[in-house]
């Protein structure tokens, strides 16, 4: 499996709502660093922190969220991914849809490293 097809799974597991096949591809150590401005800003380390920190607010709070890239590719360890964010915000009942980039980086067959680039204006001003 390349560094590619690992990434990948990430978005069709996030597509079909299965977080355990997500967390899968994490190493035990992995970084996680939510772009500041966002609303879940800051880098989490390990699985546990992540989907606490982040992966749970965005199932709880969010009607429909959705990650869906575009573009992937990879050179070595390193992965990018270019897509698109929406969704709606519960409490407000706005939606948003935001640009966003993913840096992954993958050793070994597991996720070491993740840095999210996104529009966060468009997000907040769903909140």
């Amino acid at each position: 499996m390349s560094n590619v097809d690992v990434v990948n799974r990430v978005y069709t597991g996030f597509a079909a709502g299965d977080i355990g096949a997500v967390v899968a591809t994490f190493a035990d150590d992995i970084e996680w660093t939510e772009a500041a401005g966002f609303p879940y800003a800051g880098t989490y380390v390990g699985p546990d922190a992540i989907v606490a920190n982040v992966f749970r607010r965005l199932g709880t709070e969010w009607d429909g969220y959705t990650a869906e890239p575009d573009l992937v590719i990879g050179d070595g360890d390193q992965v990018a991914a270019r897509g698109w964010y929406w969704g709606t915000y519960k409490q407000t009942g706005k939606p948003f849809r935001a640009r966003f980039v993913h840096w992954w980086t993958v050793t070994d067959g597991k996720i070491v490293r993740f840095e999210q680039v996104v529009d966060s204006s468009k997000v907040n001003e769903a909140l």
